[in-house]
């Protein structure tokens, strides 16, 4: 009977359940069995890293995210992206998205996004929007390829006619001799644009010319007595140039200003070693990579 009262005594009473037993998480705890998150031998288990998906206001390990938009090319790009990275880490991940190098994007954010600055520098803020303009290469050499197919055909059309320099408009400025005071020729060597104008040679009047490359406003200077005519390298059309027969290490070279012959502007007298690098940097093949 005294073990029965025991028992009854240690009964629960009818209506009440017992209480789950609470393990303590990553703390020691008493004795019994091992805490969650704890070993037997008492080395404290890591937590693997739980994947969050954030709108900007909550770290991630330390790593504060930004929603922005990015368009390119009539294209939208949703992207999330760290605060804390820089514009050049910006560029290199529109890279993966639209296949344009980082070296021909221009970003804007408010002006032109600086590399070396992070997002959260610059105060980018959530839904920001990105402007990218650029092409990729595939897309420049597909427009400039048959540029360059147009300007060869013309070339092969030159050839078939009589040369510039027997023909009568040039042989008037040709019969003259070459000036005294024209810059000294190279042959069989390209040289960069020298960092002086290019002075000493004819236009077409017979009248003493200078061309003057002004790179930094992308602007082409033809200087005479009277004046100077400040060209946009934009504006010209193309440049055309033959050797002076009996003085090869000379040119004559044109600048074409409008849709016909008729515009064309003639210099005489071009050192031979700067051929090459009027007719890039007036042409932009500079521009290409």
């Amino acid at each position: 009977m005294a073990a029965a009262a025991a028992a009854a005594d240690g009964a629960e009473e009818p209506g009440m359940e017992a209480e789950p037993q609470e393990l303590p998480l990553g703390c020691g705890g008493g004795g019994g069995l091992p805490a969650a998150g704890r070993s037997p031998e008492g080395e404290e288990r890591r937590e693997p890293p739980q994947a969050s998906v954030s709108n900007g206001g909550d770290e991630d390990s330390g790593r504060e995210l930004v929603e922005l938009k990015v368009i390119w090319n009539k294209n939208k790009y949703d992207v999330k992206f760290c605060l804390d990275s820089t514009g050049a880490e910006l560029k290199q991940k529109i890279h993966s998205l639209t296949g344009l190098p980082p070296a021909m994007q221009k970003v804007m954010f408010k002006g032109l996004l600086p590399e070396e600055k992070t997002l959260r520098e610059i105060k980018v803020t959530n839904g920001a929007k990105i402007m990218v303009v650029g092409s990729t290469i595939n897309d420049v050499l597909a427009v400039n390829t048959p540029k360059e197919a147009a300007q060869q055909e013309v070339k092969a059309e030159e050839n078939k006619k009589e040369p510039l320099c027997r023909q009568k408009q040039h042989r008037k400025v040709l019969d003259k001799g070459k000036p005294d005071d024209v810059m000294p020729s190279v042959k069989g060597v390209q040289e960069r644009l020298p960092t002086v104008p290019l002075s000493g040679m004819y236009n077409k009047s017979g009248g003493k010319v200078r061309l003057t490359f002004k790179l930094e406003q992308d602007q082409l200077w033809i200087g005479t007595k009277e004046r100077t005519e400040k060209l946009p390298m934009g504006s010209i059309k193309n440049v055309v140039s033959e050797p002076i027969e009996g003085h090869e290490d000379y040119h004559m070279m044109a600048f074409q200003l409008g849709p016909t012959e008729a515009s064309y502007y003639w210099v005489y007298w071009v050192p031979t070693q700067y051929v090459d690098a009027i007719k890039d940097t007036v042409l932009g093949k500079w521009q290409y990579f």
